[in-house]
């Protein structure tokens, strides 16, 4: 069978290749984003998409079903190093076969991909965690975290929130990044919601 694995991480894709290929007898081509993705998707057959959750063009799960919407009979599973079962219940949600923890071993991997690859769902709800209560997830923000979380929820645009706190666009959209990243938000209005749902932004 044929899988193409689609991770920005160069160390881990290769160690997955070269190990997925000894031992399991797959080939294995590797890209490092969606859009790489796409492109070899449209030049070759494959049999799996094994999609990593933090690469670029991901952007949350917009990649998957661009990714679906390319290919609509190959099966597409998610891979994560974040192993929370909402994401993975949304994953699913999404039309994805799988969602594969990145702490899963070689062996049980292999299997993993071998059933997925037959269409079968993979995910081993018994690992993953639930996802930590807003209010806990808003008590690990920085105060300039903070900052700008209130920004977005106020509808401000990265430029305008850069104005206010004095500092240049490109910080604010690393902050934004981290707290997509700390919130598990798929965006800035999802962002803003998990803060009001926490009883940090009033409506």
């Amino acid at each position: 069978m044929r899988m193409l694995l689609a991770d920005d991480h160069d160390l881990f894709r290769e160690s997955v290749s070269a190990m997925v290929g000894a031992d399991g007898g797959i080939v294995v081509v590797s890209v490092a984003g969606v859009q790489t993705a796409l492109d070899s998707l449209a030049q070759q057959s494959f049999d799996l998409v094994l999609l990593d959750y933090q690469m670029p063009g991901m952007d949350g799960l917009e990649g998957l079903k661009k990714i679906r919407a390319a290919a609509p009979t190959v099966p597409v599973a998610v891979m994560s190093g974040t192993i929370r079962r909402d994401l993975a219940q949304e994953a699913l949600a999404c039309g994805a076969v799988g969602f594969v923890p990145k702490t899963l071993g070689i062996k049980a991997l292999i299997a993993a991909i071998k059933r997925m690859a037959t269409g079968e769902i993979f995910a081993p709800m018994s690992m993953l965690e639930d996802p930590p209560p807003p209010n806990a997830v808003l008590e690990d923000l920085t105060r300039r975290e903070r900052e700008v979380l209130e920004g977005i929820c106020d509808g401000k645009s990265n430029k305008e929130i850069a104005r206010d706190l004095d500092v240049q666009e490109v910080t604010i959209k690393l902050h934004v990044k981290t707290l997509a990243r700390k919130l598990g938000a798929r965006n800035r209005t999802h962002a803003a919601m998990i803060a009001r749902n926490a009883g940090m932004i009033r409506p």
